[in-house]
């Protein structure tokens, strides 16, 4: 199902396309803010846009449910694990040592299968936030962008190499940040859970 950033990539590519050419052959002016962007994304804006665009929450969010249930799965066969009850002597104590295991392994503490598998499907959670909200964020700029005065002047005007650069540059800079920005907050997003797996 397409979204307003799929439909506005469509609409762009040509745009996209033509910006990363610039770029490519004519360069950028010297000091323009898009050399930062560009070191920090180290792609060109047509790229990295495209990049955002085949982030799909969608396949995550759909597995979330699943995980959920198997937590809770995990949860109930802990709990349903008989206890000795009459049993008695070695036998009965050796049940109950590897029982209390069992059900330590399953759901007990953060190393169990439980534990394990709720914080997956936390991090499934938080990654289809993070998509949802680059591909929104990207959206938003890649208008911004196409409604520019920058955007009017690079398809239509007869222009000069120097000026063709810094009309590329200037449309490029805000879609190099919005990325950015974006895959910054996804790669926290990422070492805050090897972290938490560290730590365990």
């Amino acid at each position: 199902m397409m979204d307003r950033l799929d439909h506005l990539l469509d609409a762009a590519s040509p745009l996209l396309n033509r910006v990363d050419e610039i770029l490519s052959t004519v360069g950028a002016p010297e000091g323009h803010a898009v050399w930062v962007e560009l070191r920090r994304v180290r792609v060109l804006p047509g790229d990295a846009a495209r990049a955002v665009g085949a982030l799909h929450p969608e396949a995550i969010r759909s597995a979330v449910p699943e995980l959920r249930a198997d937590v809770q799965a995990y949860a109930a066969v802990a709990d349903g694990l008989p206890l000795p009850g009459a049993w008695q002597g070695e036998a009965a104590e050796a049940y109950e040592v590897a029982r209390r295991r069992i059900a330590e392994h399953l759901n007990g503490g953060p190393d169990s299968l439980g534990h394990r598998m709720a914080a997956t499907a936390d991090l499934a959670d938080a990654l289809t936030g993070w998509m949802t909200r680059a591909r929104g964020e990207l959206a938003g700029t890649l208008a911004t962008v196409l409604a520019s005065a920058e955007c009017v002047a690079l398809t239509t005007g007869d222009l000069k190499p120097d000026e063709l650069a810094r009309l590329a540059a200037d449309m490029a800079a805000p879609l190099l940040r919005t990325v950015a920005d974006a895959y910054d907050r996804g790669e926290s997003l990422i070492d805050e859970a090897a972290a938490l797996q560290r730590d365990r």
